[in-house]
């Protein structure tokens, strides 16, 4: 089979046929249509993530047909339309994920590839109303954005949310599914064509945080928030404490700026805030989510799709930071 195969760190991706894979007793072969990319990759890529390993296939999202189930795995599956929850092992506290977790994509050969091997736990039915470049596009990233949400954020109909970054595949998504249960949405991004796109989305308004003062323009104009969710952290991540609302939650699952400093304890226990992280999702979270999508029939952003021997291009586009959704790979279909 073809796939796009990271060969060492800071090179670029390898277009090139690997060894066709097999499912064992409990697996499904997915023969993908389509993958999508996540920060995760690029990171993979550049050598800056956890128990790195060389050579592999990248990739935790995608979408595609069962076409090869494993000896003990539901026949059933078989020619079932699928995309795959990309979280392996999670474990039986809700609360966070055992020590055997893992993603796909790394330590496992993931979607950037004609075809990949899962567990049968792992697929679920493709929403037929979305195409499978919108379908690629959900699984990691809606599940990490349904997780902050809903289950560390607690949002419901009405709640005031701040979602910072907007722009990239998990603050676009988690807007989407805030904007369809009817909380207030409103964002920050560096592009004010980025915020006048959300806006058209559904959130009710947006700054530039790159404004001096950014946060004070939200505390002028504003009521504060309910919930504030955040992937960058670093210095900034103290205004949320000013911006937060007396016993709200401020969410956050990346750390793109660095350390959070300054932070000013006063403030967080008279005001009784919440300060969570997050990761990724349950494997119920993850049915909750496309549940969702099913319910409000959200159709998921993409920027752009690429083929498959276009991937280490589409990696270098998610490196600039530029892109306003999804960056798909289109996946051939020739073996």
């Amino acid at each position: 089979m073809w796939a796009a195969v990271c060969k060492e760190k800071e090179q670029p991706l390898v277009f090139e046929q690997v060894e066709n894979q097999l499912p064992t007793e409990q697996e499904v072969l997915v023969s993908l249509q389509a993958a999508a990319l996540n920060h995760r990759d690029w990171w993979i890529q550049q050598g800056m993530y956890a128990n790195l390993r060389y050579p592999i296939i990248l990739g935790s999202d995608g979408a595609g047909t069962v076409t090869a189930v494993g000896s003990k795995a539901n026949e059933h599956l078989l020619s079932k339309e699928v995309i795959i929850n990309p979280g392996f092992n999670w474990g039986s506290n809700s609360r966070v994920h055992s020590n055997n977790f893992t993603i796909l994509g790394l330590p496992h050969n993931g979607t950037f590839a004609q075809q990949v091997v899962v567990p049968a736990s792992n697929v679920v039915p493709k929403p037929s109303y979305l195409s499978w470049h919108q379908a690629a596009a959900i699984p990691l990233a809606a599940l990490t954005g349904y997780r902050a949400l809903f289950t560390q954020g607690q949002i419901t109909q009405g709640t005031r949310v701040l979602i910072t970054g907007i722009g990239g595949g998990v603050a676009l998504l988690m807007l989407q599914m805030a904007v369809a249960v009817g909380a207030q949405v409103y964002v920050t991004s560096s592009s004010d064509d980025k915020i006048a796109k959300a806006i058209q989305l559904g959130a009710i308004a947006g700054i530039n945080y790159t404004i001096s003062g950014w946060h004070k323009l939200f505390q002028a104009s504003a009521d504060g928030f309910d919930v504030i969710i955040d992937s960058a952290a670093g210095d900034g991540f103290k205004n949320f404490i000013d911006l937060t609302n007396p016993g709200g939650r401020i969410v956050f699952f990346g750390g793109t700026q660095g350390a959070i400093t300054q932070l000013n304890p006063q403030k967080i226990f008279w005001k009784q805030l919440q300060i969570i992280g997050t990761t990724m999702g349950t494997p119920q979270e993850f049915a909750a989510m496309v549940q969702l999508f099913e319910t409000h029939k959200i159709e998921p952003v993409i920027d752009e799709v690429f083929d498959l021997e276009n991937a280490d291009a589409a990696l270098q586009k998610m490196g600039t930071g530029n892109q306003f959704g999804k960056i798909v790979l289109q996946i051939p279909q020739n073996t």
